[in-house]
């Protein structure tokens, strides 16, 4: 049986699910209020977009967040090689990087989305953009079609893909949460993830552009270790960011304020060997001053941070650094303290956290189970992930199993 479907929002999650619902024989009407489709899809991955990860299974289950188990149903139907060969048949050949992070083979999102626009056209969906839907309508408690800006429109089936929070100048402003809250459906609090931090401490502020690569961010919370990695980080006028720290955002996304922060500036060297190194240098250049001395360390305005931390005077004479200074100097490079102010904006995230509920869908359909014949996907669910890839599964998954559920 064909029936008129409505996709609120032409995200990932959405034209996803918009494609699959028309291949299935359904009347599809994408509604998108922006005035072109995928606007997110254009910025991710710095424009390169990483449209997905080959880890397989077991790779994206161990980076999915929150609510794992609701997604099993949604990765069987449409899985990261589904999403692979997706593209290639659609003309985007695809590439896998390091951290099997899936990338356009020409680096370009523009053509990820190219991709999706073919294939929306050859599945005969209808794209009705610059179209702002305000309420989904139900009649006698099902559903009965959408209020937009142009009127009202009823649909037999309607899905609901508006995103989250992130990136608002993109169109995720969070419409999508009243629409599902005025339905009965509860929204979790909602918090920016994968996102730069602010620190109490300004030293990082003065440094701001610089990269630290091959260094290892440690998080602690009430004392316990709650994220440790080795890689890259970025100090800015405001804290840090970077890879490193977008994941280790994801871990107290809830409550930031407060987390000590550590940077091993020197993790593959051991303490004791750092010690050996500090003492030969102070040894081959007793007429320096310890600025001098030590001056191929680290670059030469992170090891003044650093002397900073220590209590060293860089002008003082390498001849007279004293073994406590070494102490005090070893524990700074292996152990640079932060402390989190709290998360940059909604703006700045790359996802957000919380949603609505997964126990109010349907985890085999995506249906909603408060009103019949809704259906949701993409990050306006309770769902998120790590970087690299994954959260793009989601919405592809998510969207691929609301558009087949109908």
């Amino acid at each position: 049986m064909s029936l008129s479907v409505g996709v609120v929002g032409g995200g990932a999650a959405g034209q996803m699910a918009a494609i699959v619902a028309a291949q299935n024989g359904h009347r599809v009407t994408l509604l998108e209020k922006n005035e072109k489709l995928g606007k997110k899809l254009y910025i991710t991955g710095k424009g390169r977009c990483n449209v997905t990860n080959d880890g397989g299974r077991d790779g994206f289950f161990s980076n999915v967040i929150r609510n794992p188990r609701f997604l099993y149903s949604a990765y069987a139907a449409f899985n990261e090689r589904d999403m692979m060969a997706f593209l290639e048949r659609n003309g985007c050949p695809v590439k896998v990087e390091r951290g099997q992070r899936v990338f356009p083979a020409s680096d370009k999102s523009s053509d990820v989305q190219k991709a999706l626009d073919r294939a929306l056209k050859a599945a005969g969906v209808n794209i009705r953009l610059n179209t702002d839907v305000w309420e989904i309508l139900t009649q006698d408690g099902a559903l009965w079609g959408v209020r937009t800006d142009r009127g009202r429109e009823p649909f037999d089936r309607v899905i609901l893909t508006t995103g989250g929070l992130s990136y608002p100048s993109t169109g995720s402003t969070g419409a999508g949460f009243e629409m599902a809250k005025a339905l009965g459906h509860t929204v979790t609090p909602l918090y920016p993830s994968l996102v730069p931090l602010e620190t109490v401490e300004s030293w990082p502020f003065a440094l701001s552009g610089i990269t630290l690569k091959n260094v290892r961010l440690t998080a602690k919370k009430g004392g316990k270790t709650i994220y440790t990695e080795q890689g890259e980080m970025l100090l800015t006028h405001f804290g840090v960011s970077g890879p490193l720290v977008l994941t280790c955002s994801a871990y107290i996304a809830e409550d930031p304020a407060g987390t000590a922060l550590s940077i091993d500036l020197k993790p593959a060297i051991p303490e004791e060997e750092l010690h050996a190194r500090l003492q030969r240098l102070v040894q081959e250049n007793p007429k320096k001053a310890v600025g001098g001395a030590f001056s191929g360390v680290l670059p030469t305005r992170l090891l003044d941070a650093v002397f900073d931390q220590a209590r060293i005077q860089p002008w003082a004479p390498a001849s007279s650094f004293t073994k406590e200074q070494r102490q005090a100097l070893v524990s700074a490079l292996k152990g640079m303290p932060l402390t989190v102010k709290g998360a940059r904006p909604f703006s700045e995230a790359v996802i957000t956290r919380g949603g609505v509920s997964v126990k109010e869908v349907k985890p085999s359909t995506l249906e909603s189970k408060l009103v019949p014949g809704l259906y949701l996907a993409g990050e306006i669910l309770d769902v998120d992930a790590f970087t690299g890839g994954f959260n793009l599964q989601i919405a592809w998954s998510t969207g691929a199993l609301a558009g087949g559920s109908i």
